[in-house]
Parts: C-alpha cells; structure tokens; sequence
C-alpha cells in the first residue's frame, strides 16, 4: 500500500483529502495547523482538515509550530512516506519533503506559472481573469517554481465572486489530486518545467487594499468587489458607517455626464454607484455589524439618499 502523507488546512483541502479517502488512500499522517482561538468568541477549534482527519479515523495528526522545527522533520522521516500530498498548507522546507519516496507535490490554485504566490484566486479574479484552473507539481527549493505534474482549466464568469471559484476549485483540485497520485503510484508521471519568463505574482490580499476606489472604471471597480469577496470585502465609507459589498454587475460602461465617482444614481429597488467611466449595480452588501443583505431589502432600512457620495 502507498504510503500517503497529507498536508492540510482549510476548507480548500478538505475534498482532497476526503477524495484519497473514498478511493482507498487512507493518509498514514495528517499535517496541520495548531489548534487556534478562532471566531468571536475566541474558542479554540481545530483546522478544517484535522476534523475531516478525525472524520475518516485517522489517528497520526501532526500539528507543528512551525515546519522548521528539526521534531516536526524527524516526525515525518518517521513516517517512510511514498508520496507527501500538500494542499494548502505552508511553505515545506527541503529536509521535510525530500523525505516522500516517490516525491512531494504541491496543488496550486492556478495555471502556473501564472499567479505563484499566496492569493492566486483572489489576484485571478482582482484582474479581471476569464480562466484559471488547478496544477499539481513537485515541490522544489522555491516556491510554486517545480516541475508540473497536471494542469486543469476552468472558466471565471463574469460576475463571480473569489468565494464561488474558491467553491468550483476546490473540488475540480481533489480530482486531480486524486489523478496525480495515482500517476506518481503508477510510475506514470511526465513532467513539464515552468517558464519562469511567464510568471506572474499572486501576494497575499489585505484588508488594507479593500477599499473601492471609485474613480476607477465600472470594470475595474466590478472586479475589485468580486475579487475581495468574500474576504476580505470591499467597502465604501456613508457616513459613519463601513459598507461592505459583495456582489456587484456593471450597470454601465458609458460615461455618466454630471455626476462623479461613488455617487448614488438610485437607491429605490436597486442601488447604482457611479464611478470614473461607467457605473455599477450593487447586489449584495452589508452595514458594519449587520448581517449581509440583497440590496432590495437592504435599501428598504438604509438611510442612502440619491446623489450623495460614498468615500
């Protein structure tokens, strides 16, 4: 039997992991984050990954501090891993995934090279992309530079939110984990190098970027909101009051004559910002401390005025 190491955080990796599962890769280990205070009520809950580990009976979970730590390598070497499968999770030193018989691989949220880095489908989406999709590839020294493995394709619609690729990616990325397995198991792997000419960078998102800059174009204000959606959320200042939005269309990509960027143009069934060229519909948006709302039952308790000026 492979011997299977996984290595996992959040929500994203979660069908992966249970995908080897049902097809009869039950991982020897789990490598996750550390039990962390999480929530409002600060609670300490357990990563995404380390419940679905519990879920399926796995016993090994490993939680290091930090990937660094020479007990978390010696954990591992332990463990005579054939294959170590890394599906969000941190950034492996070598000593850790040289220790996988048959090599280490890495499933990335994007066509590498294109978006290496943190944020691929928040950077994707913020760009106004038509197209991402998922590669596997053997972990090297650098990050998201090894040799490629799989790639698949997926579209980005036009009003799609980072949260809803986020959703489609997260299960297209567990079949392929399951196929780059079974490829590596079988000796049937053709690898191919990056072209390190072709790629691009996808840093991490901060709350700092979030807010909308109206005197951009409805296009580029459009894919702002939809790209910080659901995290960290874009917003706009009325008032006193933060306004998070996180759904939006392009109502117009004509130029708007007498009126200026982030001006309300309507506010009774809908709402209709104007920005630089153009202007958008927002469809979903939230007043600080309230709950998320569709922008008709939104604006029937909102105090929005026609003509004033968001911030």
């Amino acid at each position: 039997m492979t011997r299977i190491v996984f290595m996992g955080t959040p929500e994203f990796a979660v069908p992966s992991l249970d995908l080897l599962v049902e097809n009869g890769y039950m991982p020897v280990a789990v490598a996750t984050a550390p039990d962390r205070k999480r929530g409002r009520g600060r609670k300490v809950s357990s990563s995404a990954v380390k419940e679905a580990a519990a879920h399926h009976g796995i016993t090994t979970v490993l939680q290091p501090e930090t990937v660094t730590d020479p007990d978390f390598t010696r954990q591992i070497r332990n463990l005579s891993a054939d294959i170590i499968v890394v599906v969000a999770f941190r950034i492996l030193p070598p000593e850790v995934f040289r220790e996988a018989r048959l090599g280490s691989f890495n499933l990335h949220g994007s066509l590498l090279p294109m978006y290496r880095g943190a944020a691929p489908i928040h950077r994707a989406v913020l760009d106004g992309a038509t197209e991402t999709g998922v590669t596997t590839f053997f972990l090297e020294q650098s990050v998201d530079t090894g040799n490629i493995i799989m790639v698949r394709r997926m579209s980005i619609g036009p009003d799609e939110t980072t949260g809803d690729v986020h959703d489609r990616m997260m299960l297209l990325g567990a079949r392929v984990v399951l196929e780059t397995v079974q490829k590596i198991e079988s000796g049937n792997v053709t690898v191919s190098p990056q072209d390190d000419a072709m790629a691009t960078p996808a840093p991490k998102v901060y709350s700092a970027e979030a807010r909308v800059r109206w005197a951009r174009s409805a296009a580029e204000v459009h894919n702002h909101i939809r790209g910080m959606s659901p995290f960290p959320g874009a917003f706009s200042i009325h008032g006193s009051d933060r306004l998070k939005f996180y759904r939006s269309r392009i109502f117009s990509e004509s130029p708007q004559r007498g009126t200026g960027p982030g001006q309300v143009l309507k506010c009774d069934d809908s709402l209709v910002i104007a920005c630089g060229t153009g202007s958008v519909e927002i469809t979903e948006l939230q007043s600080e401390g309230k709950r998320r709302l569709e922008s008709r039952a939104f604006l029937a308790g909102s105090s929005l005025e026609l003509g004033e000026v968001l911030e």
